[in-house]
């Protein structure tokens, strides 16, 4: 058989079959453009290693709608200095659910400002994504402190959010999927059951 005919078989294979094994390589050749040239050059697009994550915890959830959500958060954000009319112009204003994805993108400490929901490093294997609740600019760079919009589950600040400096930074929301995020979510809960550890949110 010469190679033309065998590349057309495997082709045939791949794209036309209907088996488990033709079906699981094109899982594998799907996951490797995606995680190998898609994100990539989504990242490259967008100035950040990681533009896109999925939501897996409801730390940003409002449980009703704004204006019932706000009488509970209102005492929280005074803390803060934020009123309802700074947080009405804030990026997503009415937070968003487990299962969404978010987009992200790359933004200067400069540019990154109160009411921005930011993705950074924890303590924990998962980045937090949460809302920039403070900024202060001091020695070697910009310090940022985040809370969750959940007014039930995140009534405070966790401790590593308090401080966050800019190495520790992945980006900035600029937009969210609904629900596109429980494929990850799922894969994530098991591999934690199989592997252990824990995830963020």
């Amino acid at each position: 058989m010469n190679a033309g005919k065998a590349a057309g078989r495997a082709w045939n294979f791949v794209w036309n079959g209907n088996n488990v094994w033709s079906w699981l390589i094109n899982a594998l050749l799907a996951f490797a453009l995606i995680k190998f040239l898609v994100y990539p050059g989504l990242g490259l697009v967008l100035q950040t290693n990681n533009p896109v994550v999925a939501v897996i915890s409801n730390s940003m959830q409002h449980n009703a709608a704004f204006e019932d959500w706000w009488e509970e958060a209102e005492k929280q954000y005074a803390m803060f200095n934020i009123t309802r009319e700074q947080f009405e112009n804030f990026t997503m204003k009415n937070g968003f659910s487990k299962g969404d994805i978010i987009i992200l993108k790359g933004k200067t400490p400069q540019d990154t400002k109160r009411g921005d929901i930011l993705v950074f490093r924890s303590d924990k294997p998962e980045p937090i994504i949460h809302r920039v609740v403070t900024k202060q600019e001091k020695e070697g760079g910009y310090v940022f402190s985040t809370k969750g919009d959940n007014t039930k589950s995140n009534p405070g600040q966790r401790p590593d959010e308090t401080a966050i400096t800019e190495e520790r930074v992945i980006g900035t929301a600029l937009l969210k999927i609904p629900y596109a995020g429980y494929v990850k979510i799922a894969f994530t809960n098991i591999a934690s059951r199989i592997f252990g550890g824990r995830t963020g949110g």
